[in-house]
């Protein structure tokens, strides 16, 4: 028997086939919050395969992973080039209580993170504290999901993991799906304060803020402006 002998290749599997080994999604490392949304989509402008959304056609790429260095919410990149009506709207949905008219009357990111299932936890004091007793823990970790209550609406923003590396707090975000068109940037900022408000409560400084989505897209409608934003940027105008 020859051991080196290779075996005869098989037929390829069709399109819609993925073999096993094959490597899927890539990340994005960066030193600031408007660099890793920009360089995202352009990345979706450059290589989103069309889909759709509640019938919204968009242009999508699966598996991103963002690593930012240095989140800090007041990013020039995105005061210069992003909606600030996006902004406003997504900090109301992160500091307010009251429900989300254009979600559906969803309850807000910042009901299910400061009152959880309406029962009045504070799941971020629940992070500060479990950092502040045990520094070395790795499961201060929380969700925006109320599995009870939510049946028509599923927060893109799903799972929070803070954690202490090198002595600075870093933020681990999972997201089912982030529209960059509108939405991102803003849901960056957001992400950035509450990582800033853990960081001075436990008396340490901020590290990186990682954010993991599942589909990074941009809907059709939107394909033009975020063009001329990125290619704003890159020329440093705008």
């Amino acid at each position: 028997m020859n051991v080196n002998a290779r075996p005869t290749p098989s037929a390829s599997p069709p399109d819609d086939v993925r073999p096993e080994s094959t490597a899927r999604g890539n990340t994005i490392a960066v030193a600031t919050l408007g660099q890793a949304w920009l360089d995202v989509a352009a990345s979706i402008l450059a290589h989103g395969k069309p889909g759709t959304f509640a019938g919204l056609p968009l242009r999508e790429i699966e598996l991103v992973t963002l690593d930012i260095a240095r989140p800090d919410p007041d990013d020039a990149l995105i005061a210069r080039h992003a909606s600030p009506d996006w902004l406003a709207w997504m900090r109301a949905n992160f500091t307010d209580h009251a429900r989300v008219a254009a979600l559906g009357n969803a309850r807000s990111y910042a009901s299910r993170l400061f009152d959880y299932g309406a029962t009045g936890r504070d799941q971020i004091a629940w992070v500060i504290d479990t950092l502040t007793k045990d520094p070395a823990a790795s499961y201060a970790t929380v969700t925006t999901f109320e599995p009870l209550s939510d049946t028509s609406y599923i927060p893109c923003v799903s799972l929070l993991d803070f954690w202490l590396r090198a002595g600075r707090v870093e933020l681990v975000v999972y997201c089912h799906s982030i529209d960059f068109g509108k939405k991102g940037f803003a849901n960056l900022v957001q992400l950035a304060e509450l990582q800033q408000q853990v960081a001075k409560s436990i008396g340490a400084p901020v590290g990186s803020l990682v954010m993991i989505v599942k589909s990074a897209h941009i809907y059709t409608t939107e394909v033009v402006a975020m063009a001329e934003a990125v290619a704003a940027a890159r020329r440093g105008t705008g």
